[in-house]
């Protein structure tokens, strides 16, 4: 039997900035996930990285990922 170790085993972080942290990998893994071919990506990347309206998009992403993260963290009260 093969063990399959998740990229993702858990919402829950000890602080904040951890939660941030995951949901920029959150926001990244999706990307990944969307365009699997790293090429292209890399010739994306030097489209999307000068635009303003295409950072403030993924901006909005990490922000909407955080979101989720601080809930599933009870906003670390």
């Amino acid at each position: 039997m093969r063990l399959i170790m998740s990229w993702l085993p858990s919402l829950i972080t000890a602080t904040p900035e951890e939660g941030f942290d995951l949901a920029i990998k959150m926001s990244r893994v999706g990307v990944k996930k969307t365009q699997p071919d790293d090429e292209i990506r890399t010739r994306l990347r030097a489209v999307y990285e000068k635009n303003a309206d295409s950072l403030t998009a993924a901006s909005h992403v990490i922000a909407t990922n955080f979101q989720t993260v601080a809930a599933a963290n009870n906003y670390w009260r």
